[in-house]
């Protein structure tokens, strides 16, 4: 059975870091692309950054790309999301998904933010 866990959110100030993990169970993890996204109340969801283990590319939004940086190591099942300088604006509950990469791209998976049940990692950033 399919399962995600995300942890590592918490509460920084601006400017701070977080990485935020995404751990994987349940499936052959090598052969999905994985994807973090968000969503702040009273907001869209967005596709934050999506990574393809398989051609290695990845994808970024613009309101996140040089300060967010995705990685994952595919033998721990674990996907990364290292946050730097972060902004108000990042405050948000950050959720992790996957899709088989012979169904999608990394900006096509990003682009169209999947629901999710889960609880998520919250990440506040505020003085």
């Amino acid at each position: 059975q399919l399962r995600l866990v995300e942890s590592g959110g918490d509460l920084v100030q601006p400017g701070g870091s977080l990485r935020l993990s995404c751990a994987a169970s349940g499936f052959t993890f090598d052969y999905y692309i994985v994807g973090w996204f968000r969503q702040a109340p009273g907001q869209e969801r967005e596709g934050i950054s999506c990574i393809n283990s398989i051609n290695g590319s990845t994808y970024y939004a613009d309101s996140v790309k040089g300060r967010f940086t995705i990685s994952r190591d595919n033998a721990k099942h674990t996907v990364y999301l290292q946050m730097n300088n972060l902004k108000p604006e990042d405050t948000a509950v950050y959720y992790c998904a996957v899709q088989y990469f012979g169904l999608t791209s990394v900006q096509d998976m990003c682009l169209n933010p999947p629901l999710s049940r889960r609880q998520g990692t919250q990440v506040t950033v505020s003085q």
